[in-house]
């Protein structure tokens, strides 16, 4: 009788120890029973599908979100505006959009503000298209001419005119810079005979090249000089409830940042041609080149004291800001710092 309840008693403990196994594999997202790895559901909202953000589709591709534990749902706002609202709804827990939208909630008094807490471009990815092939071209050369243009307010527009006005040009009176026609439309529109240039992200431009509707004449980037132009960002409410998340997140793309800075532009165009189907490899290899030989991606994820300054500088010359935003309210940059450790 002894001998049974001793044995009993130590089938309970195994047991007891084979549950409590079990939810410490849970809780570390180990994988369960049915065989499916827990993970966290995060949903990321981008601006825009271009080539121009490929160090986070080699996050992605090469699964370096699932390492740290998230299961990723990329969806395209089309759109700064468009992006941010589905932050604020909270239809998506982080935006990726130029950083301008941030400061444009701050100061309409959202409450719930979002804040920036990786930096991924550190040039503009658009480049300027014409009818013809201009080897000499030069921005005076605008002058009296109609270029298919970007939202008022949004990063791909305002570093437009700030070029023009840098090349000594008044984009309100000297040309004609249409808005009219929707975020990634232009390129179609181009093709159907409107305007004389456009203004393109990748693949757009090199697919009016390869398709003989229009040459690149200039690059943005290179003309603007060295601008914020897309970050991530997520609610204060968000970042405050999730900080493991967010560095998770940043840890992940950090990974990614470091392929394409160690990678060649096939390597690359290989590993995130998945996500651009409608492309061939070597097409995406000219365009992965072409940004690579731009300097477009930084290092690190860290958003700058002075990149956000000179983003206010931008957002001032185009009208577009009443009041500076603080530095230290829209961004935060202990999430990329500690992702540089790792």
């Amino acid at each position: 009788m002894k001998r049974k309840l001793i044995r009993k008693g130590v089938s309970l403990l195994l047991l007891a120890g084979m549950v409590l196994s079990v939810l410490i594999g849970c809780e570390k997202g180990e994988k369960t029973d049915a065989g499916a790895e827990k993970r966290i559901s995060v949903t990321l909202n981008e601006v825009a599908h271009s080539i121009f953000y490929a160090p986070m589709y080699v996050a992605i591709e090469e699964g370096y979100f699932e390492e740290q534990g998230i299961d990723l749902t990329l969806v395209t706002g089309f759109g700064a505006d468009k992006t941010m609202t589905a932050v604020l709804t909270r239809e998506a827990d982080i935006g990726f959009m130029g950083s301008e939208a941030t400061i444009y909630t701050y100061a309409g008094g959202t409450q719930d503000y979002a804040v920036n807490f990786a930096q991924l471009t550190q040039r503009a990815g658009n480049f300027l298209v014409a009818r013809e092939e201009m080897p000499d071209f030069d921005f005076s050369m605008l002058k009296g001419k109609t270029v298919l243009g970007g939202r008022a307010g949004g990063m791909p527009e305002m570093v437009f005119e700030y070029i023009l006005k840098e090349n000594g040009l008044d984009p309100a009176k000297e040309l004609s810079i249409d808005q009219s026609i929707d975020f990634g439309s232009t390129a179609a529109a181009f093709s159907g005979g409107k305007g004389e240039f456009t203004v393109e992200f990748e693949p757009a431009a090199t697919t009016l090249e390869k398709n003989g509707d229009g040459f690149v004449v200039a690059s943005l980037g290179v003309d603007s000089g060295y601008v914020p132009y897309t970050s991530y960002s997520a609610k204060t409410s968000y970042v405050e409830k999730h900080p493991e998340i967010i560095q998770a997140f940043t840890d992940g793309l950090q990974k990614g940042v470091d392929y394409v800075n160690s990678h060649t532009a096939e390597e690359i165009a290989k590993v995130i041609q998945p996500q651009f189907k409608e492309n061939d490899l070597d097409t995406i290899t000219r365009i992965v080149e072409r940004y690579q030989s731009q300097d477009t991606w930084k290092e690190n994820l860290v958003f700058e004291k002075e990149s956000f300054e000179l983003l206010q500088d931008i957002l001032e010359s185009a009208g577009e800001l009443e009041k500076r935003a603080d530095y230290e309210k829209l961004v935060t940059t202990i999430y990329a710092k500690e992702a540089m450790k790792k």
